[in-house]
Parts: C-alpha cells; structure tokens; sequence
C-alpha cells in the first residue's frame, strides 16, 4: 500500500515489529512466557536463539514455516525488494511418514527411482504421471491428454495413471500440501498446479523446494517494516488500541491512549475486532528443543516432515517442521523442532504423539492450543478488512491466498503474484546458501 502511493499508519500493541509473527530472543523469554523453569544446562548463549513466536492466546502466530522458493511469498519480496533487507537458506530435506517411518521424498528421477514409497511398477507409472504434470500447461489443451483439468476430479487423474493409495497419499500431501484428502473429489486444475509448483521450487535449488530466513520469521515483518518507511508509512510500537471509531456503520478512526488516528479503512487481524470473527476450529503446536537432528534424517539440519492423515487414521496431516544453528536460531549444536496439526478430539495432546515420537529425545517442549477464526463480513461495509488465522501448514501459499483476497475487496482490483516477475531474473543463489 505504502509503494503504492497510499498512506500508511501501523500500530502494534507490541514493543517489536511482527505483533506475534515475531522471534523470541533470548531464549529466556521463551520459557518465561510458558512460565516453564529455565533450562537445567546452559544452552548456549540467549540471545543466539531466535524461536519463531507461539501466542497463547490468540492464534495470530507465526510458527516456523518454510518458503516455497517458487512461491508467492518469494515473488512477492522479489516485486517489492524486501529481499534486501533478508537473507535466506535452503531447507536441507523433505520427508513424508509411513507406516511408522520417515522417507525422504525424492528430488531428482534417480532418487524416485530408489525411493522405497513406491513399488517398482508405481515407480514408472509415478514418473510417466510427473512427466504428463510437469508438461501441462492451462492454456494448451494439446498438453492436457483428453483430461478437462475444470472438469475431471484429481482422484479420476490419478485412476487413469493407475497409482495406488499409497502414491495418492504421498503426492497430496508431500507434494500438493493438501491438509485433508477433499481436493480428491475437486477438479485437478489447482492439484496439478500445486506439484507443477513444488517441482519448479526444488528446481531452484536441488535440495529441496522449501527456503527459510536467517534469524527467523521475524526478519519478514522487519523487512516489510523498512520498505513501508522509504515510502512514508509510519509505524507505532507498543501502542495499545483501545477502540475502533466508528460513524455510521463505517471506520473512521482508531482510539490509543486518549488520541484517535483517523483512516478510512483498517486491516487487522482478529484479535483486535473479536466480535466480528468466527471459530472454525482449533490447532496445537508444540516446540520442541533439541540436542540432536532428527533420526533417519541424514544428520540434516533442517527439514520438514508430513505426516499423512492416513498414516494416523486421521482427518488431517501433521506437519513437522525442524531448523538450527545453520539458520541462526539456534546455539551450535541445538534444532528447534515445531509440530503443528488441525486439532480434531478432545485428546490434542495424544493426536501429536506420533510426531513427538520421531523427536525423541526432546530437551524441553512448549506446547499451545489456539483457537481459528474468519471474519464474519468481507469488509466492503465497514471497511473493516479482517485477516483469518494461520492455518497448521508450514508454508505460506495460503497466507498468499488470503493476502490477494484482502486486497482484492480492498481494492476491488487483482494481486496477481504470477504475473509480478521471473524469480530466476532476481533471486540471488549466494542469499540462499
């Protein structure tokens, strides 16, 4: 808004860029808002930890969550030239569960080729379904094969490749990050997309498709926080908003400490109009501190690990996802592991227990519970935009999808993070390794 042209003025309850996507340093403020006892052992020095925050109260947070190096989020600080102010590095590995183990989830055709997810026979099927993926294009029928992407349902593709649950299970989840099995009975045009996008994303880099900022999340709030200032937006830390004003039924302004602001339309997430959204749900997370990698994981440091719903007999996935020292949020030799799933009995605790069961031993864990909220209304009324909650995901394309929907009823125009530029013109490989 602010390159825009627009007139900025963001106000933070908190004293530190990012509201609650920010990252806890020292370390000590980690245990003191879980009101857990400080480490028996020295753990480094605090302020080499850069946890990515979990609020207790609200779910508003911003949990260790990965980039996907060709998606949205990327091409959107690429346009806007954030990146300057933010180095990142490639996630190590990728991995997805089953039957009680973790399996890396191929990168290259030799790699599939040997991948003990798939039987020798789904391994051809598998490639040649890749293959018929990586050449679609939406606007060529010629490379669609008889198959009306708007009209035939993923789970009908996947019958005409002749591949199993198990692969079913494998590219849903650990390629498209579908949380649920829904998309099975949608038209495929989205699910092709998805692993088009995660195969262009490993493409980057090799390793995997996924990228996460040194220091932490919080270093994306700071560098959006800096770009705003060079274009006039004014920011305000540790400002308490004790009311919204209104006239009319429309925002006119918001109240802190006796002065009102004045704006003609607001965003905010929903801790700050709690009247105007809904409860759609619940999701744990839970981080664990580490003295070691994660077993099965070739001593990576840093990786992320989906757990299909069926493997757990369960409506959605858990996610699993673990950085360290390489990223500078971490002492040297320490992994911060964050498990996070869509809570579904009145057991939340028991639903992880897989998860935690790979991380074992674990130094110390810090568990949340946070309840999911949508707005009510759309905003065009009381020009009152509000976002929704992070969902279980660790990774931002939904948070993109809920960025463009935000501007689009703001704007009535279209945010379009395709059409902003080639990643490859821009992303410079030395930030990234």
């Amino acid at each position: 808004m602010s390159v825009n042209g627009k007139k900025v003025l963001h106000i933070d309850r908190n004293n530190y860029y990012g509201g609650e996507t920010a990252s806890i340093t020292p370390l000590e403020e980690l245990y003191h808002r879980f009101n857990v006892i400080g480490p028996s052992e020295p753990m480094g020095r605090g302020r080499e930890w850069n946890v990515d925050l979990i609020p207790k109260k609200w779910n508003i947070d911003l949990i260790p969550t990965f980039l996907m190096a060709n998606g949205q989020l990327v091409k959107l600080l690429l346009y806007t030239e954030v990146t300057r102010y933010i180095d990142f590095k490639v996630v190590d590995e990728s991995y997805v569960y089953k039957a009680e183990r973790i399996h890396k989830v191929p990168c290259t055709e030799e790699e599939a080729m040997v991948s003990d997810l798939m039987g020798i026979f789904e391994k051809r099927r598998f490639r040649k379904f890749l293959l018929y993926v990586m050449n679609f294009n939406e606007h060529d029928a010629k490379t669609h094969q008889d198959i009306d992407p708007k009209k035939v349902t993923m789970r009908e593709v996947y019958r005409r490749f002749d591949l199993g649950p198990d692969v079913m299970a494998f590219t849903g989840h650990a390629l498209a990050l579908y949380r649920t099995d829904d998309y099975l009975d949608m038209p495929c045009l989205e699910t092709i997309n998805r692993i088009k996008l995660y195969y262009e994303s490993l493409l980057k880099y090799s390793k995997s498709p996924y990228l996460y900022p040194l220091y932490g999340l919080g270093e994306l709030p700071q560098g959006f926080a800096r770009l705003s200032a060079l274009y006039g937006g004014i920011y305000m830390l540790n400002k308490p908003v004790d009311e919204i004003v209104m006239e009319k039924g429309l925002v006119v302004g918001v109240r802190s400490e006796g002065e009102i602001a004045h704006c003609k339309k607001l965003i905010c997430d929903p801790s700050y109009v709690p009247d105007q959204v809904k409860k759609i749900g619940r999701v744990i997370r839970v981080i664990c501190i580490l003295s070691h990698p994660i077993r099965n994981t070739n001593e990576c440091t840093s990786c992320q690990i989906i757990i299909p719903q069926t493997q757990v007999n369960r409506k959605s996935d858990i996610y699993v996802c673990m950085v360290s020292c390489a990223h500078c949020v971490a002492s040297d030799g320490k992994y911060v592991a964050i498990i996070s799933t869509t809570v579904e009995t009145e057991n939340p605790d028991k639903e992880i227990q897989p998860a935690l069961d790979l991380l074992e031993p674990i130094d110390q864990k810090f568990v949340t519970i946070a309840d999911q909220y949508i707005p009510k209304h759309d905003g065009t009324k009381n020009q009152i935009f509000i976002s929704r909650s992070y969902d279980a995901t660790t990774h931002f394309e939904t948070t993109c999808d809920d960025i463009k929907d935000i501007f689009q009823r703001m704007t009535g125009a279209t945010l379009d993070f395709k059409d902003m530029l080639n990643v490859d013109t821009k992303m410079d490989k030395e930030d990234t390794e």
